[in-house]
């Protein structure tokens, strides 16, 4: 069928920062005023640590061979728990009404048989390739979307106000020398401005380096303080592998990309998607883990207000499962999967998919589905339509020797 429409990251004692146990901050975060007319582009990177099975998250029920090869957990448009239908071809895990629902009003987007040019199935290697943005593993200096940020003009309001990072420790792909803040439930007490205030005096006579990276995570805390981020919202609710947590790291991050004086680009990290055992299809564990992401859609949703509008999100995982269920009703590492893109900025409506077939001859080693679309053709076309990046700075920066990568575009509105 032709087109249809686990690294725990070393912070150094200047990039980590002890802001009232909530903020890390890394830089500088200046103010500006609204973008010339009207439009503040936001970019939302969602990385699901695990390696998602698209299959069973977008299921090709169209295809002759998909209900038998995927066996107990094929999506189905009949029975109990029916998939969401998106086209004639594809349907949805009935766990994601929320995505559904965009995908009807054109602001949802499934780019399905993608994957990065990874083709071995280490956890730990395929993340890295997918955060690092270069061709193979061992490139951990810096990640893709830092150095989207960095590539931007200087003094560029995206590029001043520099990133987000969500959760207790900073994922890679956002890693490097551009601007990034991060948030994280509360571990410890919040200072008072009186503590705050001796502390920063201290350290602008011993490291001035920090001081001001120091005064500038406090300044966001502020933010996140006005924005109602303490409480019940900053006290710990279930990890990043659970909805409860997911949906907080979503609030946690609106709150801060949706003020005028935040950040405009945010990273954040679900976890537990490994799915070797009792994976369940429509039901079971999962579609809990797709219901959590697709509640931090609906989160992103409704918590940007006006921003929503000029919000493009991508929810992206290091590599496929396999097309065959294993002996314990799951299924282990493969290639082939899928990318899904929310927002008011998507053009949406559309699986985007030159789709390779599930006989056996037609997949990648006769076990996964094959790739037909280069994960970096999608990032390219993002950055280039939502933040302007040229196709130049995207090859050689951005996913270094990646010339040959042609930018997807027509994904932005």
């Amino acid at each position: 069928m032709s087109l249809i429409c686990c690294e725990a990251p070393s912070l150094s004692r200047r990039q980590l920062l002890a802001a009232g146990g909530t903020l890390f901050g890394w830089a500088f975060l200046p103010r500006f005023a609204q973008a010339a007319g009207g439009r503040d582009p936001r970019v939302v990177v969602i990385i699901l640590r695990g390696a998602l099975d698209g299959l069973s998250a977008v299921g090709p029920v169209g295809d002759p061979t998909y209900a038998a090869l995927h066996g107990k957990i094929a999506l189905s448009l009949s029975g109990e728990h029916p998939a969401l239908p998106l086209d004639s071809f594809f349907a949805l895990n009935p766990a994601m009404p929320v995505f559904a629902r965009l995908y009807r009003e054109g602001r949802a987007a499934v780019v399905h048989a993608t994957a990065t040019s990874y083709r071995e199935r280490s956890h730990f290697d395929g993340q890295d390739v997918l955060e690092s943005g270069h061709a193979g593993p061992g490139f951990v200096q810096s990640g893709w979307l830092n150095r989207a940020i960095e590539a931007l003009p200087r003094g560029e309001r995206i590029a001043a106000k520099g990133g987000l990072a969500v959760g207790a420790s900073t994922p890679l792909i956002i890693r490097g020398p551009a601007p990034v803040l991060g948030w994280a439930p509360h571990a410890l007490p919040t200072a008072t401005d009186d503590l705050a205030a001796r502390v920063l005096d201290l350290y602008a006579h011993r490291d001035p380096v920090l001081q001001a990276a120091l005064g500038k995570g406090l300044e966001t805390e502020k933010i996140a303080t006005r924005e109602g981020m303490s409480g019940e919202m900053a006290r710990p609710r279930g990890g990043m592998d659970s909805a409860a947590g997911m949906r907080r790291a979503a609030e946690g991050a609106v709150k801060l990309i949706a003020a005028d004086e935040g950040p405009r680009v945010a990273a954040l990290a679900f976890d537990g998607w490994d799915t070797h055992a009792n994976e369940g299809g429509a039901t079971g564990r999962l579609a809990q883990l797709l219901g959590g992401l697709d509640g931090a859609f609906e989160t992103f949703e409704t918590g940007m207000g006006p921003h929503w509008k000029d919000t493009a999100i991508v929810a992206i995982t290091e590599f496929g499962r396999t097309a065959r269920v294993n002996g314990t009703t799951g299924t282990d590492h493969g290639t082939g999967t899928v990318a899904f893109l929310a927002g008011g900025a998507i053009k949406g409506g559309r699986v985007i998919a030159d789709w390779p077939g599930l006989k056996d001859e037609q997949l990648h080693e006769r076990r996964d589905l094959k790739p037909t679309t280069d994960l970096r053709a999608v990032l390219k076309g993002i950055l280039n339509e939502q933040l302007g990046l040229s196709v130049a700075t995207l090859a050689d920066k951005v996913f270094p020797g990646s010339g040959g990568v042609k930018p997807l575009l027509g994904l932005i509105a």
